[in-house]
């Protein structure tokens, strides 16, 4: 199995072409979704949280105020710091997790939905191909100028990650047009037989590290008799 990275910037239709990979019965991993998961009341990061921000950041349900903690780290970039090294570390477990599940069931390819690819630099050297999106109309989402533009801000510019990029999709047009790209990117995609070298490769090395245990153990159980 191998990797693909989807990325793009606030407003440039990513979740759109994400729902259409997943139509197209690839397997694709959410960021964001984990991101609203693993900050559900009672979660590891939640509580993190609610120790570093108070509860002022917490409706009173218990569940997080994303839009206002939002408001916040995004206007201030030693907070935007701090609830990344809170949240991150369980972002990117749960990524390992799905990607190994994923790995056990056969699968050729994931997608990895991520917002941050490259601004983070976490997972890039894993992998084979990355795609991102030229940006599209950004009125679709209800933020106010201000709001828009420090999300902007936080981000890499996009002409930046189109340079980092090995795919790209213009998503201007209209959806058909997007569908059409999408299709042909992932008809490509299929016809690489990289995920044979990674099962080569890491299924050997995985192997050869359970037979080292397994005469290790065999060895132990000898000298005990």
């Amino acid at each position: 199995m191998f990797l693909v990275g989807l990325t793009g910037g606030i407003g440039t239709g990513k979740s759109t072409v994400s729902a259409m990979i997943q139509e197209m019965g690839v397997p694709v991993i959410d960021a964001d979704l984990i991101a609203r998961q693993i900050v559900e009341p009672g979660k590891k990061a939640w509580k993190k949280i609610r120790e570093t921000f108070g509860d002022e950041m917490f409706l009173e349900s218990g569940e997080l105020d994303r839009p206002k903690l939002s408001s916040l780290v995004f206007t201030d970039a030693e907070k935007r710091k701090t609830i990344n090294k809170i949240t991150h570390p369980e972002i990117y477990g749960e990524i390992r997790r799905q990607v190994f599940r994923y790995f056990l069931k056969g699968e050729q390819f994931v997608v990895l939905d991520l917002p941050l690819l490259f601004e983070s630099n976490k997972v890039t050297s894993y992998l084979y191909k990355t795609i991102t999106q030229l940006e599209r109309l950004m009125d679709r989402n209800q933020y106010t100028e201000k709001e828009a533009i420090s999300r902007i801000e936080a981000q890499m510019p996009l002409e930046k990650k189109c340079n980092m990029a090995d795919i790209i999709i213009e998503n201007s047009g209209s959806l058909s047009n997007t569908r059409k790209q999408v299709e042909g990117i992932i008809k490509l995609v299929r016809t690489s037989n990289h995920h044979i070298y990674n099962r080569v490769v890491y299924g050997g090395g995985f192997m050869a590290v359970l037979v080292a245990i397994l005469y290790l153990l065999i060895f132990h159980v000898i000298g005990l008799l």
